[in-house]
């Protein structure tokens, strides 16, 4: 690479010149969608211009969408996508209570998440690759001998104490001053959020949920006989509060569901301020909110995002969360702080399975104390996130024209708009049948909405895999109708 010599010629700005050869250098290849490019120093000395001019440049990257800058961390190759402005649109469902019934669906896609002749790419799932397997087994055996007895014996709820603590140390970073006590030990996240419904409605209650929500809420709903009032949600301010304040005037409201950081599917962050303003809104109602926050963790910036639990004065939050998808997904450690609820948790945790196992919390509890979460978490952040880029940039590169995609902070989801010629509940079992597996966008809807939308795992991008999304743009293509082809 050339030098650049500082000039006062009246041409082309320096920086501007800058900015130029990492275009170049992008769109030839050298750095990618998702990698990090060199810091402002390294290309200083590189380019031998100021540190100033290689910041000017970078900040004019930033502004036209060619790099994204991540605290702490860096500058990196924002994806590449197909020319269509904004995200992808967000359908407004009937602020009515609907009915829920998507169980077959769901059922199969479950069921070929078995197959591991499948590329997944439907199943939000971490990849175990990005996870400290060894170091946690060798954690589980050691806290098996360490505390042999304890280990074999119910962790009647609450819970491990150790594990507890380490969970309210863990949370001053999203801003909630939890006590060990007030948290409950469960069986992953998904019991945490079916004894926070069950604490909190009993059967022909109406939930409101986002919209699109995730399709496993859709089925926990149906099967306690609730009825699901979806509210529409956007990546950038999470569910729509004016549309919900509107629906609690026209029908009863008896709770609200929501995932507050990089909600699955759409992958997007409710701002603090709405947080709060949600918290408030329900709370002058007297109505329960459950929030999921199992992504929280997994922010792209480096900071851990506040919580809507935060902003509770009255307990009426119920903070569910596990580490499914930061540490072990099989080891099935979950938890929940249920505020004003605890005791009818409590007792309906105790009633359902007595306690979640021992040795899997004694051993999450010590990979929290000494294990380096923090380092894990900085890891898997990057990671993630130059999958995500890696991921859009190739739906952009192979999917239909017309195909739009969300940009999440976090997580490693993506929520896809195809053109609407695309029926994904079709191409189901086409991608299927060609080793693939996706989530089609009805299933995130109790009205079966969201017909040409799928949402697509990003964790284990690989060049099989962006062979995979290749086959899934030109089967997509393929269903266009004849006549506009």
């Amino acid at each position: 690479m050339r030098t650049i010599v500082e000039n006062n010629s009246g041409r082309t700005p320096l920086y501007e010149e800058v900015a130029q050869r990492i275009v170049f250098l992008v769109e030839n290849g050298t750095f990618k969608p998702g990698e990090r490019v060199p810091s402002l120093r390294t290309l200083s000395r590189q380019m031998q211009v100021s540190v100033n001019t290689v910041k000017e440049a970078y900040g004019y990257l930033e502004d036209r969408r060619v790099l994204e800058a991540r605290p702490q961390s860096g500058y990196y190759v924002c994806p590449r996508l197909p020319a269509v402005p904004g995200d992808p649109d967000i359908s407004e469902p009937e602020l009515s209570p609907t009915g829920v019934s998507i169980s077959e669906v769901v059922q199969m896609i479950m069921r070929d998440i078995l197959n591991p002749r499948l590329i997944q790419l439907g199943a939000a799932i971490p990849n175990p690759e990005l996870l400290p397997v060894d170091k946690l087994n060798r954690m589980l055996s050691a806290a098996a001998r360490r505390h042999p007895g304890e280990a074999v014996s119910y962790a009647i709820p609450p819970g491990n104490e150790r594990l507890r603590k380490q969970i309210a140390r863990r949370m001053l970073l999203a801003g909630c001053a939890l006590r060990p006590d007030d948290i409950i030990a469960t069986t992953g996240c998904m019991e945490a959020v079916l004894l926070a419904l069950r604490a909190t409605c009993r059967p022909g209650a109406t939930l409101a949920v986002e919209s699109p929500v995730y399709y496993n809420f859709l089925q926990l709903i149906q099967d306690l006989g609730l009825r699901a009032l979806e509210i529409p949600a956007t990546p950038g301010e999470g569910m729509s509060l004016e549309a919900l304040r509107y629906a609690m005037e026209q029908t009863r409201v008896d709770a609200c569901m929501v995932i507050s950081n990089f909600n699955n599917p759409l992958g997007g962050q409710m701002p603090d301020e709405r947080k709060r303003e949600l918290v408030e809104l329900l709370a002058a109602r007297d109505i329960p909110l459950i929030e999921d926050d199992i992504y929280g963790d997994l922010s792209f910036a480096g900071e851990r995002p506040s919580v809507a639990k935060a902003y509770d004065q009255k307990g009426g939050v119920l903070l569910c969360s596990s580490f499914s998808k930061t540490l072990a997904p099989g080891y099935r450690v979950g938890w929940i702080a249920p505020g004003r609820y605890r005791a009818q948790v409590e007792r309906l945790k105790m009633t359902l399975n007595i306690a979640s196992a021992s040795p899997t919390q004694l051993a999450v509890a010590e990979f929290l104390a000494n294990g380096g979460y923090e380092h894990h978490l900085r890891t898997i952040r990057r990671d993630y996130a130059k999958r995500v880029a890696q991921m859009s940039e190739a739906i952009g590169r192979y999917f239909p024209a017309g195909t739009r995609v969300t940009r999440p902070k976090g997580g490693f989801s993506l929520w896809v708009e195809l053109p609407e010629y695309v029926d994904t509940l079709a191409l189901y079992p086409r991608a299927v049948k060609e080793g693939i597996t996706i989530a089609p966008g009805p299933i995130f809807s109790a009205s079966g909405k969201y017909a040409n939308f799928i949402r697509v795992n990003a964790a284990f991008w690989s060049e099989r895999t962006e062979g995979a999304v290749a086959t899934l743009g030109r089967l997509a293509a393929a269903m266009q109708p004849a006549a506009k082809k």
